[in-house]
């Protein structure tokens, strides 16, 4: 049974983008001596982990076969409310509130959109994009809400007390095994799989599909809205522009991690070996000045690969099986 097991895995995709992060972590360490230096690798963490959280519910929503686009407006629409309610002296625990409730009402519009009216996702939240980050730009125009209180820096800038942990990073491990739990060990995570691999035939054996979406739409806006605290704590201020792109990033991240676009399969493993795929490696190329521009590309190549090699392997195995039978 164990070998049976640890064969599975290493024709799984987690083992090839872990291979691949591996790989990537031992060239890192020859193109510059500070690469693999701990205290540098804690610290370049703070340039993605908010990517990295938005990307856990991202990847139950491309399990289901639906997207998410506005992941990033509803983002900066949570820290305009932050710092609209810092501005009148609302304090550190008063502005979290605010901005994971307006993340989590933000994600059930948009669930509710899509399920009471059966409209694609694509379409709803492509719309709820261009209103979340309309508002934005309306109320703050050229301007930026940067008064905050001292203590709420402590979200997106903190250690772990005694360590050089960031905050952020633990953080986002006990989602990340949280959520693990409830993709791979619990009768939700079994429904979003059949969602995704059969929507049809998933409503037909008695899974509520709607429900399902809806919660997982609503859960990316919460998530969203933590990120929103994570992001405006680090950088101290709230600009019409703020994450701009992160809806992008999550999305690849996730398909990177080997979440299958179309839906149905993938593991929260790859998605979090992704993350840190993809940050460590633009703070290796950062290291060595490469430009913003390349490391787009060398991005993009990386999303090609992971789209194109599972396909190769999946009619390859056909081949096979259909060689074997005849």
């Amino acid at each position: 049974m164990k070998d049976k097991k640890l064969h599975t895995f290493i024709r799984s995709w987690d083992f090839t983008i872990s291979i691949i992060f591996v790989i990537v972590m031992f060239f890192g360490s020859f193109i510059s001596p500070y690469f693999l230096d701990p205290g540098n690798l804690l610290e370049t963490t703070f340039n993605f982990i908010e990517k990295a959280v938005i990307a856990l519910p991202m990847a139950f929503i491309i399990l289901s076969g639906d997207i998410d686009v506005s992941v990033g407006s509803i983002l900066a629409l949570s820290s305009l409310a932050m710092g609209a309610a810092s501005q009148t002296g609302i304090q550190t625990s008063g502005l979290v509130v605010i901005g994971l409730t307006v993340g989590l009402l933000a994600g059930i519009l948009n669930g509710w959109l899509i399920t009471r009216f059966d409209i694609p996702a694509i379409a709803v939240t492509i719309g709820t994009q261009s209103l979340y980050r309309g508002i934005s730009q309306a109320v703050l125009g050229d301007q930026a809400f940067t008064k905050y209180p001292e203590s709420f820096a402590y979200f997106g800038q903190g250690y772990i007390p005694g360590t050089k942990i960031p905050f952020e990073l633990m953080l986002y491990f006990i989602l990340a095994l949280a959520t693990g739990i409830l993709l791979h060990r619990t009768t939700f995570g079994r429904k979003v799989y059949a969602l995704g691999r059969n929507p049809v035939a998933a409503r037909f054996t008695g899974v509520p599909v709607n429900r399902i979406r809806f919660i997982i739409f609503s859960w990316a806006g919460l998530f969203s809205g933590l990120a929103a605290v994570l992001l405006t704590s680090r950088i101290g201020s709230t600009r019409p522009n703020i994450a701009s792109g992160i809806e992008l990033d999550a999305i690849t991240s996730v398909v990177l991690g080997g979440v299958a676009i179309s839906g149905g399969f993938g593991r929260i493993f790859g998605v979090v070996v992704a993350n840190f795929l993809l940050g460590y490696l633009k703070f290796g190329m950062g290291l060595i000045n490469i430009p913003g521009r390349l490391m787009n590309l060398i991005t993009g190549s990386l999303l090609i690969i992971a789209v194109v090699i599972p396909e190769i392997m999946k009619r390859f195995e056909l081949n096979m099986h259909i060689k074997r039978s005849s």
